[in-house]
């Protein structure tokens, strides 16, 4: 197959519809466009030749013809009515974005206090476009990403939360991503976040895939935390085994910021993760964490980039992958220490249960420093559930399967413990635990709830 001929259908694509993709998007999200297409005709997609997509053939899963709704039309499903969130005690601000669309036919009584934006990214863009165009693909650039690039090329809507200076959210702030459709569907999907100094917020965003057909989605998150500012991001994806994701998402963080990220996949088909996160100001703190539960022929592929660019910062980095039947998992870290990045500490660790010979897993954990006076280390394990623990616990009476669920639990346990809500802590216990006993088939409603 000739490797140009995935990314001319969406060159041509945009030649034809440019002017409907720009009619139906805002002038911060148009400007960038034509920068945008440049830089994917000259990229195209990332190469599976290339060392850091050798697992993931990206050109064969952009090949298909997905629809797009560059027109906008309504997608006729209610996410109100579909998604019952009432977890115990979980109080959280529910929004929706249906495919690519920020659902404002409704919207929760969130009482947010004043000068917080939670909504759509084209009406942000629109009712404050010095703010949005202050930051809006500043953090995720085209220029080395063609996937990035076509994300930037096509989008029209989106997820904004706005967190001005002092503030705090108390509340939790929940998205849910639905994918709806009765033909093959490709979705664009942006989110970005803007903490401005000492602001505190925290969001949980779930993807749920709610018919048979094939999703592909590309999504670029962009997350700015200002100085002092507090920040929980945690992504949850329990799509279906038809649904393809590649998703990248960057942090700017500045001085004495703190930041957590923590991405768990319970389900998918092919799910590609790329984070990429610089600490620019002293004593600022990050925390990456993520962990799969794959079986079948899923596959998740994660690649994370952290630059220490100051002095002062602390990195923190777990990512654990459970693999089952003939699963793939792959995991490429890099910390990159720059020269004068002096106090720089720095923890990667990747630990990998295969519980087949033919699960495939790829590890390729990485530092580079330029500064002498740091504490940084990386350590990887592959390997299979320990027979010693497995025969005590049924000398115990416990059967084998069961005995297997309960080490497996107990080996993604400490990625959950990471989360900073105790309510949803909790739940993913819950969730990870039935995922385990296969209990959590195609999703129909949001599992998170049940």
């Amino acid at each position: 197959m000739n490797n140009m001929k995935a990314e001319q259908q969406y060159i041509e694509l945009f030649a034809q519809c440019e002017d409907l993709v720009c009619r139906h998007a805002s002038e911060v999200m148009n400007a960038p466009r034509a920068q945008a297409l440049a830089d994917f005709e000259r990229l195209g997609f990332p190469s599976v030749k290339g060392e850091d997509y050798k697992y993931t053939d990206v050109a064969l899963a952009f090949t298909p013809d997905y629809g797009i709704n560059i027109n906008r039309l309504d997608i006729p499903v209610n996410p109100y009515d579909v998604f019952r969130c009432d977890v115990p005690n979980m109080s959280t601000s529910l929004y929706f974005v249906v495919n690519d669309s920020f659902y404002d036919k409704e919207l929760p009584k969130a009482n947010l206090p004043e000068g917080v934006y939670v909504g759509g990214l084209k009406t942000f863009t629109e009712q404050h476009p010095e703010i949005a165009a202050r930051y809006y693909g500043k953090a995720a650039s085209s220029s080395k990403d063609g996937i990035i690039a076509l994300n930037t090329m096509l989008a029209q809507d989106g997820f904004v939360l706005y967190i001005p200076k002092n503030v705090v959210v108390e509340r939790p702030i929940q998205l849910v991503n639905i994918f709806r459709s009765d033909v093959d569907t490709m979705a664009n999907r942006r989110i970005l976040v803007i903490m401005e100094p000492h602001s505190e917020a925290k969001l949980l965003v779930c993807d749920h895939s709610i018919d048979d057909v094939k999703f592909l989605s590309t999504q670029v998150i962009e997350i700015f935390a200002g100085e002092g500012a507090y920040f929980d991001y945690y992504d949850l994806e329990e799509s279906s085994e038809s649904t393809t994701r590649f998703s990248s998402l960057h942090v700017k963080q500045e001085a004495s910021s703190n930041v957590l990220v923590n991405g768990i996949t319970l389900n998918n088909g092919l799910t590609r993760n790329n984070y990429y996160i610089e600490l620019n100001g002293e004593n600022a703190e990050t925390n990456l964490c993520g962990m799969s539960i794959l079986d079948k022929q899923q596959q998740v592929d994660t690649y994370s980039h952290i630059t220490h660019a100051v002095s002062h910062c602390t990195s923190n980095e777990l990512f654990k992958n459970v693999l089952n039947d003939r699963a793939v998992g792959a995991f490429s870290g890099r910390i990159f220490v720059k020269e004068g990045a002096q106090k720089t500490e720095a923890y990667q660790t990747n630990r990998n249960l295969c519980a087949t010979r033919e699960a495939r897993m790829y590890s390729k954990p990485q530092l580079e420093i330029y500064a002498d006076d740091v504490k940084c280390s990386h350590g990887m394990t592959t390997g299979q559930l320990d027979e010693n623990a497995l025969f005590y616990m049924q000398s115990r009476g416990i059967p084998r399967d069961e005995a297997r669920m309960l080490l497996s639990v107990a080996f993604t346990a400490d990625v959950i413990d990471h989360v900073r809500l105790d309510v949803l802590k909790d739940r993913l216990h819950k969730l990870v635990e039935k995922r385990f006993r296969g209990e959590l088939t195609k999703c129909a409603s949001c599992r998170i709830c049940k």
